[in-house]
Order: structure tokens, then C-alpha cells, then sequence
């Protein structure tokens, strides 16, 4: 008899239901929030499982590994998508959460999230803990800023090592908020230093990367989005069609259709934030900066006149992850005319 499993994980306790084809309720409990708890419990209550669903999150990568380690079938479903059932409950409770997903599985209604390997999270680390860093830094200065400007010191038209010396230069002058303000300065200089030293890692982990380098041959894509977008991206051939890669990072416009109406709203902004920006930056390169024409800067700057310069943006960003996702795919450097052939070098 088949059986399917519903998994509502919190941090320490895991919600189980097992339901049977018909989706009539076998029996449903709790366990410690581990993989070894939920597995053994599975396995006493639903030797037959065919589905162990549980939602995407924090712990789902750690659980999904230890589970198929063990031999069980778990899938890790999109929250978003199962939200969209599971509100729909007249209770919302962490024993009715499990009931549904367990329904969910029952009925195959779901989107399956790809896990990554925990190689790649470690990486990813890497530039999660930079990129947190950089906001830190922003956060500095505009503390920074914020509090002088309390005492009528503006600072105008200048950053990095010129902002440091002249909030030194007020520091030196004895000013009444010199100790905090020396205490947040010698902090400024400690993110920035740390920076530096993840900007080495970066670029040694992105030119020991064949693929990062195959995306770096792309005018305006430096090594930090080359190697988030192949992190990101993981496995290109789980996208079967390159566009899909726009709408995974949230590039394309949200449709609203409904008899008459057929309306094309603004970008879904769904997916992953950072690399949607660093997509944006690379596409605005593209178009105000790079010197060597190409046909994707053509067919940018035909959009730019049409419809304006940040339409033109998005729209050479999404191009640009489809781009990279077919280099990934092929092995080819960067085609700057596919008219005459002519392909970039490697980085």
C-alpha cells in the first residue's frame, strides 16, 4: 500500500502525517527536528512511503541529504507554492501543515526544489558572507554620515579612502563625539580590510573555475557574478528551456489574465536578490561602458530608445542570464556577432 508523508519541520520538533492513497489518514505525531529522528520515525510508521514531502527552508538541504542517505524518498517542495494550499485550512497549525503537505504529495500538486550540494552551499558561503559584509559597510557610513550631520558636518562628493581621512581630520580636531565616532571609523576599516580579503578568495575560486571562466569572456561580467550565477545555477541542465533561467531569477513581468483583461505587470522579483542585481550592474555595463560592440548591446539600445534605459536594463539582464545559461550548456565563449562568428577569449 502506498503510502505519503507530510513533514512540518520546525527548529525543534517535526510534525509528521502519514496518509494512504485514498488520502485517508494513517497516522500522524512528532519527532526531534533531525534526520535520524524523522527517518526512523518514517520508517517505523510508513515503510511503504513513496512521497516524503517537506518545505523548502533553512534546515530543508541538512534533512533532504540525511533522509536520502538513509534511503528514503523525501522531495523538498517550494513553500510559496504549498502556502498557497496550505492557507486555504481553516486552522493553522503545525499538525493540520503536515496533514496538508502530506495531501499535497498524495495529489502530486507541487513544485519540486532542486537541492544543492553541500559543496556548493560552503561556496556560496563565501559570497553570502561578503555580500553581508558590503551592507555592513554601507550601514558604517551612513552612521557615519548621519551622526555628523546632527553637528552641521556635511560630507559631500567623496568615499572610501578619502571619507576615512577626512572623518579622521574631524576626529584629530577634538570634536565632542570623537570617541564614538573613532570607534565606528576603526570598524569601517576592519569591514573594509575583511572585504579585501574575501575579494582574493573570490577571484581565486572564480579563475580555477573552467565555467566561471567561460562566463567571464562576457564584456561587463567580472568573477563575482560569473561564479554566483554558476553557483546559483548549480546544474544547467535542469532548466530545459534557457529562458526559464530569467524567470527563476525573478526577470521576467508577473501575468494577470482573466477573461478580457491580459495584463503584463512589473518584474516578479522572485528568486535570488543578489544575483538579479549583479545581472542588473553587468547589464548596465554592458549598455553605458563597454567599448566593443556586440548584438546583445545593439539590441539593448534599441529597446533603451523605445521604451528608456532602465526597461532597456532588465531586459538585457534577462537576456543576459539565458546567455549564460546556454554557455554553460555549450562550453562557447561569449559571441559578440553571431553574423561573422567573432567570440570573446577566455579571462
Amino acid at each position: 500500500m502506498d503510502q505519503y508523508v507530510g513533514l512540518d519541520v520546525s527548529q525543534d520538533e517535526t510534525h509528521v502525517c502519514v496518509v494512504d492513497r485514498d488520502g485517508n489518514k494513517l497516522w500522524e505525531g512528532h519527532c526531534p527536528s533531525t534526520p535520524e529522528g524523522i527517518g526512523e520515525t518514517v520508517q517505523k510508521h510508513a515503510p511503504e512511503a513513496v512521497k516524503i514531502g517537506l518545505e523548502s527552508g533553512h534546515l530543508s538541504t541538512w534533512h533532504w541529504h540525511g533522509l536520502n542517505d538513509m534511503g528514503l524518498p523525501a522531495i523538498c517542495i517550494d513553500a510559496y507554492h504549498a502556502h498557497g494550499v496550505l492557507r486555504l485550512q481553516m486552522n493553522k497549525t503545525d499538525k493540520n501543515d503536515a496533514h496538508g503537505i502530506a495531501q499535497i504529495m498524495r495529489c502530486n500538486w507541487y513544485k519540486e526544489v532542486t537541492i544543492k550540494s553541500f559543496e556548493n552551499h560552503e561556496s556560496r558561503a563565501l559570497f553570502r558572507t561578503r555580500s553581508n559584509l558590503v551592507s555592513m559597510r554601507t550601514d558604517v557610513v551612513n552612521q557615519i554620515r548621519g551622526m555628523l550631520k546632527t553637528f552641521g558636518i556635511l560630507i559631500k562628493g567623496i568615499a572610501g579612502v578619502s571619507f576615512e581621512n577626512r572623518v579622521q581630520e574631524i576626529i584629530d580636531e577634538g570634536t565632542a563625539i570623537a570617541p564614538p565616532l573613532q570607534i565606528q571609523l576603526d570598524m569601517l576599516r576592519m569591514i573594509k580590510e575583511k572585504i579585501n580579503d574575501l575579494d582574493e578568495l573570490v577571484l581565486d575560486h572564480a579563475y580555477a573555475c573552467q565555467k566561471c571562466r567561460i562566463l567571464m569572456s562576457i564584456p561587463g561580467v567580472g568573477p563575482m557574478t560569473a561564479a554566483n550565477f554558476v553557483l546559483a545555477v548549480y546544474d544547467a541542465d535542469r532548466f530545459k528551456q534557457s529562458k526559464s533561467v530569467g524567470a527563476y531569477f525573478g526577470l521576467t513581468p508577473r501575468r494577470r489574465q482573466s477573461g478580457d483583461m491580459d495584463y503584463n505587470g512589473r518584474i516578479s522579483k522572485r528568486g535570488d536578490r543578489v544575483i538579479r542585481h549583479q545581472l542588473y550592474e553587468a547589464a548596465n555595463s554592458i549598455l553605458t561602458r563597454v567599448k566593443k560592440p556586440s548584438s546583445l548591446q545593439a539590441w539593448g539600445l534599441r529597446i533603451a530608445k523605445r521604451s528608456g534605459m532602465k526597461k532597456a536594463r532588465i531586459a538585457v539582464a534577462r537576456k543576459l542570464a539565458v546567455i549564460m545559461h546556454q554557455m554553460l550548456q555549450t562550453g562557447e565563449l561569449f559571441c559578440f556577432n553571431p553574423a561573422t562568428g567573432e567570440r570573446a577569449v577566455y579571462a
